[in-house]
């Protein structure tokens, strides 16, 4: 009996921290100029980094924030299945504003690349920060 109460209890514990890393779902697309940026300027904060809309910006508390993600899917019909089996992990370093901000968030090519085929241009993806 003792066994199967600390079973539910570990089992409880597992899924109460599962939804504390639940990803969040949105758009990706991605971008080739870095500098200068939003959050560092001229500063070169390397490729693995990413511009964020208004759904993350916060007002620039996104700036220096980092993100995991992972592409989840297609958004058109160019390229069915545009996704690799990885994810990313970047910085947060400009901002990607209206009109012209296109997704959720706007990865550098290099990032865009590690996760899903250029050609896709936009993808779903699922981001956690991390």
């Amino acid at each position: 009996m003792a066994m199967e109460k600390r079973f539910v209890l570990l089992l409880a514990v597992l899924l109460g921290l599962q939804s504390l890393v639940a990803a969040t779902p949105g758009t990706a697309t991605y971008y080739t100029q870095y500098v200068p940026s939003s959050c560092y300027g001229y500063e070169d904060e390397g490729t693995m980094i990413a511009a964020a809309s208004d759904a993350i910006w916060d007002n620039r508390a996104a700036c220096g924030r980092m993100y995991s993600v992972r592409c989840t899917g297609a958004t058109n019909e160019g390229v069915p299945h545009p996704c690799k089996d990885t994810s990313v992990v970047v910085k947060i370093v400009d901002y990607c504003p209206p009109p012209g901000c296109r997704a959720t968030i706007d990865l550098s090519q290099e990032a865009f690349a590690a996760i899903a085929d250029l050609n896709a241009g936009k993808i779903d993806i699922d981001y956690t920060q991390v």
